[in-house]
């Protein structure tokens, strides 16, 4: 048996018609004792062997069968004294007249049995090696069977994976039979939860029980019923009620009993969040009141509410910001980060460009097993793990290389990654914010870029362009229609920046060089009306790069010639105009005349 073998499992109690809850080897012998077996013997390289059922009568028969001593019901044996009881139970011979005696060996935590199954010791591959004659040598016992159907003494093998044993003694092996235990399904986990939230019908109104079962198995999708096991008696503990039976996964999953999510505070600043916005991302109003509106269905618990599912697993909000570069895309998430958490480099950022590779993967998850760097986990879910609550931001995700986009299907589906190390992380409460210049520009039949749209054009078209362009990307050149989906209608457009907007901007972005000169140097610094046109016209005459582009050309035109012109000077407390800014046409520099 190998897989989900760790987890608890619902399985009918013998006693009555009830199900219960029970972790796997006492559910085997739940199973096992009801088909007519005597005991089961369970081995583990830390107890050794012990009985189940572990009783006076029981251990008297094992002793006298298996010719080994118990003492406070355990005993401990080598790998040899393992084989040697295994031969003992497979090749139980059937007297004349006698009932077979069915019994079961299971090796629990068999994935330690060898150091590394590819690399045995000389005692670990005699053992394996035995153990493969065993299961071609074992006896049938047919007295006593129905219909003469012939039975065998079973051994249980537990691992996580196959590959935790050696793949000569599993592969062409017909007496070995493998049983995948899977993670719970959605029928499971409904079933369990009858089980789990009866111990809370006592503080539950009427029909709040059976809805709070719905929800539970949808809030759970993925996790296994240890873990609903444990979400139930964390809510016991923490008081919480049926009603709220939402917040006791949530606490489960991000380990933090504050949510800021639902504090009074936050739902106030996004409210107000549209004029707050538009001071810190100018010229985009459209841009705002879409992420603003998106942001409050987020917060108000809506997203998805269209959807006939109750889980709550995907990430609290999903933006996709597309549009030209330098128009405000990465401000717009600094702003929102402010806005919600008070902070605005409390968000995680992610260069998607820095993840063009194909095994960049490892750097977002964590390298697998066995790599170097295998312990330190990834940087996403690392990031995550930390911090549950966050505005997470990958910037131009179109860099991104294939292979890591899929690991957005199941972020954006799922609510949850598991990293290199096993562990996994939710992504339930954040806010998944992506950039992206798709749609800019387009390829003619030469294969050339040539522009698709351009400074000045109609908002519309803009958005149309852009957003055809993002249909094409993910459809055709990666051939991930499912990724685009998952976006849905989330995507944001950016129009251009206006040059009055633009004039706003460089305004701004002079008051800050002011502001500095001020701090730094101990100068009160003006421009002349010249010295301002003269800026207007260097820093205005081409949009097409935005905002960054507005500061790039500032600081060529002005802050360098100012940086000359400042340094070496001591004298603070003065007064200082800029009343030309002229540009050497020779080495294309600029002077700045102070007066």
């Amino acid at each position: 048996m190998a897989g989900n073998v760790r987890d608890v499992f619902l399985l009918p109690a013998r006693d009555s018609t009830s199900s219960a809850v029970m972790p796997i080897l006492p559910g085997l012998w739940n199973t096992l004792s009801g088909m007519g077996y005597e005991f089961m013997v369970v081995y583990d390289r830390v107890d050794g062997i012990r009985l189940h059922p572990s009783n006076e009568q029981t251990i008297k028969r094992a002793e006298a069968f298996l010719n080994i001593k118990f003492e406070n019901g355990k005993h401990a044996l080598s790998l040899n004294g393992l084989a040697i009881v295994i031969r003992s139970a497979t090749h139980a011979k059937v007297k004349e007249g006698m009932p077979a005696l069915r019994i079961a060996v299971v090796i629990d935590y068999a994935a330690r049995i060898a150091v590394h199954s590819d690399d045995l010791s000389a005692a670990e591959h005699e053992f394996f090696v035995s153990c493969e004659k065993f299961s071609d040598t074992a006896i049938q016992m047919l007295s006593g069977t129905p219909n003469g159907v012939p039975l065998f003494n079973p051994v249980i093998w537990l691992v996580n994976q196959l590959e935790d044993l050696p793949s000569w003694y599993l592969i062409g092996n017909e007496r070995i039979h493998t049983i995948v235990v899977e993670r719970p399904d959605t029928d499971t986990r409904k079933a369990a939860s009858i089980t789990l939230l009866s111990k809370f019908a006592d503080d539950a109104a009427p029909g709040a029980v059976e809805a709070a079962m719905d929800t539970f198995a949808n809030l759970t999708e993925g996790m296994s019923l240890r873990s609903m096991v444990a979400i139930t008696q964390l809510a016991r503990s923490e008081g919480i009620l049926l009603s709220a039976f939402g917040d006791a996964v949530r606490l489960f999953k991000v380990g933090l009993p504050d949510n800021p999510w639902k504090k009074d505070s936050v739902r106030e600043k996004i409210g107000s969040a549209t004029q707050v916005l538009g001071h810190r991302v100018k010229g985009q109003a459209q841009a705002i009141q879409k992420t603003v509106d998106i942001l409050m269905r987020s917060v108000g618990g809506l997203t998805g509410a269209h959807s006939a599912s109750t889980s709550s697993s995907r990430p609290r909000g999903v933006l996709f910001f597309a549009g030209p570069t330098g128009v405000g895309k990465t401000e717009l998430a600094k702003a929102l980060t402010e806005v919600i958490f008070g902070d605005e480099r409390a968000y995680i950022r992610f260069d998607m460009s820095e993840f063009a590779a194909e095994h960049a993967d490892a750097r977002l998850l964590g390298a697998p097993p066995g790599y170097v760097g295998y312990s330190a986990g990834g940087e996403l879910t690392n990031a995550i793990r930390d911090r549950p609550f966050s505005v997470v931001l990958f910037d131009e995700i179109e860099k991104a290389h294939p292979r890591i986009l899929d690991k957005f299907l199941q972020i954006l589906e799922d609510g949850r990654l598991t990293d290199g190390r096993g562990e996994t992380v939710y992504f339930s409460e954040t806010l998944l914010i992506f950039t992206s210049n798709l749609g800019i520009f387009t390829k003619d039949e030469s294969g050339e870029l040539q522009r698709n749209i351009k400074p000045g054009d109609d908002y519309e078209k803009v958005s149309s362009e852009i957003r055809n362009g993002i249909a094409n990307h993910f459809n055709f050149a990666l051939n991930r229609p499912e990724l685009l989906n998952r976006f849905g209608d989330n995507i944001v457009v950016f129009d251009f920046i206006a040059r009055d907007i633009g004039q706003q901007i460089l305004d701004g972005m002079v008051r800050n060089v002011c502001s500095r000169v001020l701090s730094e140097h101990g100068m009160e610094m003006q421009l002349s009306n010249a010295a301002k046109e003269t800026l207007s016209t260097l820093c205005l005459s081409d949009l097409e790069h935005g905002g960054r582009g507005i500061g790039n050309k500032l600081e060529t035109a002005f802050v360098n010639p100012l940086a000359r012109a400042l340094f070496g000077r001591t004298s603070r407390g003065s007064e200082v105009t800029v009343s030309d800014i002229v540009r050497d046409r020779a080495t294309s520099s600029f002077t700045l005349h102070l007066s």
